[in-house]
């Protein structure tokens, strides 16, 4: 078991694209659909949805590719961990691949891209970046 369902959710889906799946199942928390609510908006996942079953869930994720099969999530990477937090304000918050990618972050609104938070002048722990 893993202390760290986040960075396994977030391995998962790197995984689950490199080698070209449909979709990937992950047990689910409200976080996690947090992230995968906005990964699908901002382009990264086609889709996802909450499957009930006797525990806590699972969420699918359906995974998204170019048009000549490329995977497009080239890369992702976990900020802040368990063992150590990593906050920022919003004057902080940093452009990913060149503004290719986003950070997401977890703010006193809730989970939020990069461009939620800067819209709305939030900082907070910053959860991982995707490219």
């Amino acid at each position: 078991m893993s202390s760290d369902p986040i960075a396994d959710m977030l391995v998962k889906i790197s995984n689950a694209s490199k080698v070209r799946n449909e979709r990937v199942d992950i047990p689910a928390s409200k976080i996690k659909e947090g992230i995968a609510k906005i990964l699908q908006a901002e382009g990264f996942v086609k889709s996802y949805k909450t499957i009930e079953d006797r525990k806590q869930g699972i969420l699918r994720i359906y995974l998204k590719y170019g048009p000549r099969n490329e995977a497009v999530i080239n890369g992702v990477r976990r900020i802040s961990r368990p063992g150590l937090r990593r906050y920022i304000g919003n004057s902080e918050i940093p452009r990913v691949s060149g503004g290719l990618g986003i950070a997401i972050l977890s703010t006193s609104k809730g989970i939020l891209s990069d461009k939620d938070a800067k819209a709305q002048s939030l900082g907070g722990e910053v959860i991982c970046y995707v490219w």
